[in-house]
């Protein structure tokens, strides 16, 4: 009885993590609306991807133990995602505005480590997280390369989630240095480590709720 219960809760978590995760970067590809801000925007939704990947895809990797178990959580994001879009897309938006599957390398490289260090889940944590804390701003800038036109876009179609009263006066040029997957980068590698170790928490927090 006690194993169905744990099962029933993992897969319960794992439900729960991963539609949370996609609510959270459902707007992923949203910075290309934000025309005078778009680098800001992109720096934080990239940050927020990171973490929410790391949180989920660490949970279920020490969960099961089974390296590659990241990139199949990975891709529950990246499908959640594409079926979200699809409904911008019915719509009418443009079909390269759906969010390209940007979190499978970073999630490829959070399963490397696991199995490169012998399932060491302390090592999963600090190279895992700095790997994907690094990596994934530089793989989310796919989603603005394969954009045709992000300022045409941006013009053609409405800003979903910016009222008129936020709308900036003047271009932020210049913002962050004109860097953001360097910044992205360096605050991905930082917080990275964080998330991880709360995801590999919540699966010790699971089994101690299960046993009790």
């Amino acid at each position: 009885l006690m194993v169905w219960l744990r099962r029933c809760t993992h897969y319960l978590f794992i439900v729960v993590v991963a539609v949370n995760s996609t609510l959270l970067t459902i707007n992923a590809g949203d910075y290309i609306f934000y025309t005078d801000w778009a680098w800001t925007s992109y720096t934080v939704f990239t940050i927020s991807q990171t973490l929410m990947l790391l949180v989920g895809a660490c949970y279920y990797l020490t969960f099961t133990g089974v390296p590659g178990t990241a990139t199949y959580y990975a891709l529950i994001m990246t499908v959640y995602t594409w079926i979200a879009k699809a409904a911008w897309f019915s719509l009418g938006y443009p079909y390269d505005f759906i969010v390209t599957p940007v979190w499978l390398p970073s999630a490829m490289l959070l399963d490397l480590v696991y199995w490169a260090t012998k399932k060491n889940k302390h090592s999963l944590i600090l190279f895992g997280g700095v790997l994907v804390g690094m990596s994934l701003p530089l793989f989310n800038m796919v989603n603005l390369i394969t954009v045709a036109d992000p300022l045409e876009t941006a013009f053609k179609y409405p800003r979903p989630t910016l009222p008129p009263y936020m709308t900036p006066i003047e271009p932020q040029v210049g913002k962050f240095y004109n860097s953001p997957v360097a910044l992205g980068a360096g605050a991905g590698a930082v917080l990275g480590c964080t998330m991880a170790a709360l995801g590999a928490k919540l699966n010790t927090w699971t089994y101690r709720w299960m046993a009790a």
